[in-house]
């Protein structure tokens, strides 16, 4: 099922150019949270198929957030699973380890992420 979607998201052309599905699919799941953990992420990514370009790691509750880098507006908020965050930019699996009360931020899509402390 999940690669229907996958394979669907990509014919639709709202998953990254970059993607290779193939890698994906074969890419066991690296964080330490459940795969059907809620994570934020916001409709410019979602529906405009914009890279993630800033992460965080809540202290308060240690929510994950994958966002475009621009300013949002609470109603641009969508929440969705980690694996499917992680199934749209493998990327981000090398903060896997980044702790609570930081965040990642990235350029472009081909940066490399920087991890700063709040």
């Amino acid at each position: 099922i999940m690669q229907e979607m996958l394979v669907q998201k990509v014919q639709a052309g709202t998953v990254t150019k970059n993607l290779n599905l193939k890698g994906v699919l074969d890419m066991e799941f690296p964080f330490y949270d459940a795969p059907n953990t809620a994570t934020i992420t916001c409709c410019h990514i979602i529906e405009n198929g914009e890279p993630i370009l800033y992460v965080s790691h809540d202290e308060d509750d240690g929510m994950w957030q994958f966002l475009c880098g621009k300013e949002h507006e609470i109603d641009e908020a969508r929440l969705v699973s980690l694996k499917w965050v992680f199934d749209l930019d493998q990327s981000v699996s090398t903060l896997k380890d980044m702790p609570c009360g930081c965040y990642a931020e990235r350029k472009t899509q081909n940066d490399d992420w920087v991890i700063r402390k709040r």
